[in-house]
């Protein structure tokens, strides 16, 4: 092995997809603490990349720190010259990189970090050395638990906890209602792209942003020291929206009967992605269809089924999902939508709809109320596009989505 990742567990990583960019071989390595000494001084490898648990407990087993290393506390890049295995933090490049380039400004800000590990020791190093007003770490058992947070005068977030990561989507540690001088918001989680606490920011007009770009950097800035080169920082940003695009989900909405299903199918044809249908994806689970879930069990219990399965559809990245004509009207419905996905809505003329086996389409008169109803929760859509003939629909959101 040359290159790769060590921790555990690795099975959603996205290193080795960054790491092509540099052309060299790179791999995922599970290591479990127990066999992590005698890993580490075996050397069979000539540089490696550190995550979680293992950025702190990797130290006793070196033979050198870099200063950057010294400074977090923290290990998350390790190279072998000949034999010597020296430590590195890269994570501190990539989180001041990412918060720079989402304009978070921690000079003279009130910073609270999130978690007491590894990359909270990197964070409070990045804070002091930015010049932050106050640094404080914030964890269940520390001096300042998640209530006591309330009681400071809190200016920027950054989470270094796992809370809100694949598979536990849609988890957050703080309501940022309370906390009313709030001005940025960073969590190093990227996956889901967007996270609970990010989009909570931003339905605020707060500035934030997840962890996609921080992981680019550091790998950039461990390319760097892995094969002692220079790299210009345009590949973070070459890099970072290629993964994005990569694992950005293709999300339709729109109106029962406008084609979502239909161009569905074409998009993910388009651009090679599994595809899902919501509604296909209900009458399977339910094992009835979906007229009969409403004549049986009335529309209260379609929707809490509609949304426990969206909830598990969403957290897919880089597919293409057709939902349902109603799950707009859901607000927690739109935020699981958002966390990995664009939304289309598919445009169709209200009176050129189809009806049949549509328990909320029975007449034209309600299909014009409906679409009026939810206009406003089509309208969230970051794109509207006209289906008048689904191929033609499905090469223009094609378009739109390598432009976005």
């Amino acid at each position: 092995m040359q290159y790769g990742l060590i921790g555990t567990p690795l099975g959603h990583s996205h290193s080795p997809y960054v790491h092509s960019f540099f052309g060299y071989e790179y791999v995922l390595r599970p290591v479990e603490r127990e066999d992590l000494a005698g890993f580490i001084a075996e050397g069979d490898y000539k540089g490696l990349n550190v995550t979680i648990p293992h950025k702190t407990a990797v130290i006793p087993y070196l033979d050198e720190l870099d200063d950057s290393a010294k400074a977090c506390g923290a290990v998350n890049t390790i190279v072998n010259r000949a034999g010597k295995k020296v430590g590195y933090n890269t994570d501190i490049f990539g989180m001041e990189y990412a918060l720079r380039s989402a304009k978070i400004d921690l000079s003279d800000k009130n910073v609270i970090v999130l978690g007491s590990g590894g990359t909270s020791h990197m964070a409070q190093t990045l804070a002091k050395k930015s010049g932050a007003k106050s640094v404080t770490v914030v964890s269940r058992s520390g001096e300042t638990n998640y209530e006591k947070v309330y009681d400071l005068d809190v200016e920027v977030v950054l989470n270094c906890t796992p809370v809100g990561m694949y598979p536990n989507n849609g988890q957050r540690l703080l309501d940022l209602d309370r906390l009313p001088h709030l001005v940025g918001v960073f969590d190093a989680v990227y996956n889901p792209i967007k996270t609970a606490l990010v989009l909570d920011a931003e339905e605020r007009g707060i500035a934030a942003c997840g962890g996609l770009k921080m992981l680019v950097a550091q790998a950039k800035r461990a390319a760097e020291i892995f094969t002692d080169q220079t790299y210009d920082d345009a590949m973070i940003e070459k890099i970072s929206e290629r993964l994005r695009k990569k694992l950005c989900s293709i999300v339709l909405i729109g109106m029962p009967g406008s084609g979502k299903t239909t161009v569905g199918r074409k998009v993910a044809e388009l651009t090679h992605r599994d595809f899902f249908d919501l509604d296909t994806e209900i009458e399977r689970q339910e094992g009835r269809k979906i007229p009969d879930i409403f004549s049986e069990s009335g529309e209260a219990y379609f929707r809490a089924v509609e949304k426990r399965i969206l909830a598990d559809l969403t957290k897919k990245q880089g597919v293409v999902l057709s939902t349902g004509g109603g799950a707009v009207i859901d607000h927690d419905n739109i935020r699981a939508m958002r966390q990995n996905g664009i939304l289309f809505r598919i445009n169709r003329d209200p009176n050129t709809l189809p009806r049949d086996g549509r328990p909320l389409s029975k007449d034209p008169e309600t299909v014009q109320k409906l679409a009026q109803e939810r206009e406003k929760f089509y309208a969230l859509a970051d794109y509207s596009v006209k289906n008048d003939y689904p191929s033609v629909c499905a090469q223009k959101i094609v378009e739109l989505y390598a432009k976005k």
